[in-house]
């Protein structure tokens, strides 16, 4: 198979995986966020590898691109930025406990976590959300193959029916920018050439 033969099936799949996520679940997560920015409460999120990876760019779409004029900001914070603290934690406790530590320390009653991962089997995302619910936390899940452990312990289930890393991780960043449009309410461009960038550039401003 030519490499533009590859290149043509991987979009295929992706646009069929993003055909089949359930959007009532992506609705309700958003009604969580919006009622936590209105409450003044704050985000967390937590995920490993290439899931930390879309936890990280997920909060800085969500703190500012997400943010209305004039209006309140979420607050949010992706819990595997903090490297010494993560590494500290994983050296002096176990890689298992490095969410569910920062979890029991942080989160309040009323917080929302959201929980990012392919397999939703990872022992320490599996704890996190176990700390989270102890804590009286809201939590989403953005989850991929059969939802694993993980999507027994969430409020709102966001769910990608696909066993392919690659796909889940894009569908997962996807799923991310459509909470960060619609918290915004902001309008898409047209798909094609872009025209006038001007337009363009003032209808993804903030984008990251």
């Amino acid at each position: 198979m030519s490499a533009a033969a590859v290149i043509d099936s991987y979009f295929a799949h992706l646009a069929e995986v993003l055909r089949l996520v359930p959007r009532e679940p992506i609705c309700q997560a958003l009604d969580v966020l919006r009622a936590a920015r209105a409450a003044g409460r704050r985000v967390y999120v937590i995920g490993n590898g290439g899931s930390a990876a879309t936890a990280s760019h997920l909060v800085a779409d969500l703190t500012k691109t997400a943010r209305l004029p004039n209006g309140p900001a979420l607050r949010c914070f992706a819990l595997a930025d903090n490297t010494p603290l993560l590494t500290a934690l994983a050296n002096d406790t176990a890689y298992e406990r490095v969410f569910a530590e920062q979890v029991a320390a942080l989160v309040e009653p009323g917080d929302v976590v959201i929980a990012i991962s392919g397999s939703g089997s990872s022992a320490n995302i599996v704890a996190g959300l176990r700390a989270a619910a102890d804590r009286g936390a809201h939590t989403i899940g953005l989850l991929g193959f059969d939802g694993g452990a993980a999507r027994h312990l969430v409020d709102v289930l966001i769910h990608v029916p696909c066993n392919h890393y690659g796909l889940v991780e894009d569908a997962h960043m996807a799923i991310g920018h459509a909470l960060t449009a619609a918290l915004r309410g902001l309008p898409l461009p047209e798909i094609g050439a872009p025209g006038d960038g001007a337009a363009v550039a003032a209808a993804s401003v903030g984008d990251t």
